[in-house]
């Protein structure tokens, strides 16, 4: 059994090689694409469960294609990992923000890309598997078992990591929730200190699900300590 469906993107045969022997002998399949054009239209006629996308590629580069890909493909389950040689906590902070559920740097261990890759892949528990099933609030429905949000009416699309994100935030209302705690819940073990994953990812939440973005009423944060979701019917 495959542990799932990887797409490669890169420029360079060498390293899709190299990505295949490593993938196929961990049990995963894999596809390529050696540009953006063409790893979008596999995306349109094919099932994956998690793109590697290069950031530096020629044309299109890895930022385009992860924003046509969030704005355009249908899957919410479907994980992107950027790997890129750029290390700076802008260009992290750029791929989060482009829909990236990760970022892995050049060079990197087979062994840290296989974490990566798991911790992309992985579900955390959702609210309905900790005993809520559905939380309405204001204008804003959550269904935890269709993994399905709506906002005044309309449905809203996240992305298999915003889901467990909001998921995990909801099932501990009113609660200050730390940084780690989070990270650890929503990632996994491996993870603790990628504060600035959580920014990116509570803004693009904060724009899909607050009335106000910039005044948050349901996604505070908690200065120096974490975050915080606020539930008003609870209070």
């Amino acid at each position: 059994m495959s542990a799932g469906r990887i797409l490669v993107v890169d420029d360079q045969p060498q390293i899709r090689r190299v990505m295949r022997t490593t993938l196929v002998a961990n049990g995963y399949e894999m596809d390529e694409a050696r540009s953006g054009d063409q790893a979008l239209e596999k995306l349109r006629s094919g099932h994956y469960d998690l793109v590697l996308l290069d950031m530096n590629m020629p044309g299109m580069d890895g930022l385009e294609v992860c924003r046509a890909i969030r704005a355009a493909h249908p899957a919410p389950d479907l994980a992107v990992i950027m790997l890129t040689i750029r290390s700076a906590e802008q260009d992290k902070v750029l791929a989060l923000d482009a829909g990236a559920d990760d970022y892995v740097t050049k060079p990197y261990s087979t062994p840290e890309l296989l974490a990566r890759i798991r911790a992309a892949l992985r579900r955390a528990p959702l609210a309905s598997e900790l005993g809520q099933r559905r939380v309405a609030f204001d204008q804003v429905e959550i269904d935890f078992e269709a993994r399905q949000v709506t906002v005044r009416d309309a449905p809203v699309r996240l992305t298999s990591k915003e889901m467990d994100l909001l998921s995990y935030l909801v099932a501990h209302p009113n609660k200050v929730l730390s940084h780690r705690e989070i990270l650890q819940a929503v990632w996994g073990p491996d993870y603790g200190d990628e504060h600035e994953y959580l920014r990116v990812f509570i803004n693009r939440l904060r724009k899909k699900i607050e009335p106000t973005p910039a005044k948050p009423r349901y996604l505070l944060t908690e200065p120096w300590a974490g975050y915080r979701f606020h539930l008003p019917q609870s209070d």
